[in-house]
């Protein structure tokens, strides 16, 4: 079982590549794709509203596919990681606007009026107010999509990433020992979810320290 683990291990720097590399663009796109929504003009708003109904409305398997086989294989020359990356990052994104977006409805109206009421231009209303705000409200709903991320990950295999469940499916095909190494790769996504999930709690709590003081 050690040396499974040993080999099984191998693939697991790829797959924390993939989750924070993915989960990077996806908070940082999430911001202008969330803005696009929450916009007074009607078109704008719209079109960022079917952009992140068709991107979640298709499976993340499906995305990979299109990115490495249809833009990688003619349009863009792309390596599988990055076509994962791509694939995968545009995926968080949408899924981090709708997250701000949800964070947004929460805040009182009067944090915005108060705001307003010091004189303050719009843009450092939401940097200065409303941002950190949003933070800490979507932070427990960030880190239970990068736990999910984690795991989704895993499809990045079928376009020959060399990630974890990659590993293990080599593995299983060299050495017919299907069951002990699967028991083994989910052992290891459970590792690495654990210290995420315990990752958020201290930051949460510390968020709400300060707000408290």
């Amino acid at each position: 079982m050690l040396a499974i683990f040993g080999n099984l291990v191998t693939g697991v720097p790829m797959t924390l590549i993939l989750t924070f590399g993915a989960l990077l663009i996806g908070v940082v796109l999430g911001v202008p794709i969330c803005m696009a929504r929450q916009s007074r003009h009607g078109v704008l708003s719209r079109l960022a509203a079917a952009l992140i109904v068709a991107i979640r409305s298709v499976p993340p398997l499906v995305w990979l596919f299109l990115v490495y086989f249809g833009l990688g294989s003619g349009i863009l020359r792309m390596s599988p990681l990055v076509a994962a990356l791509s694939g995968l990052g545009l995926i968080t994104a949408v899924n981090m606007a709708e997250i701000y977006r949800g964070s947004l409805a929460a805040i009182h109206s009067g944090q915005w009026e108060a705001s307003q009421a010091l004189g303050l231009p719009r843009w450092s209303r939401l940097v200065e107010i409303i941002g950190p705000q949003v933070a800490r409200i979507s932070l427990p709903a960030v880190a239970t999509y990068a736990i999910g991320l984690l795991k989704d990950s895993a499809v990045a295999s079928i376009i020959g990433v060399p990630e974890l469940a990659f590993r293990g499916t080599y593995l299983s095909q060299q050495t017919f020992k299907g069951l002990e190494i699967f028991m083994a790769v989910g052992l290891l996504y459970i590792a690495m979810s654990l210290p995420v999930a315990w990752a958020s709690r201290v930051v949460d709590a510390r968020i709400r320290l300060r707000v408290a003081k």
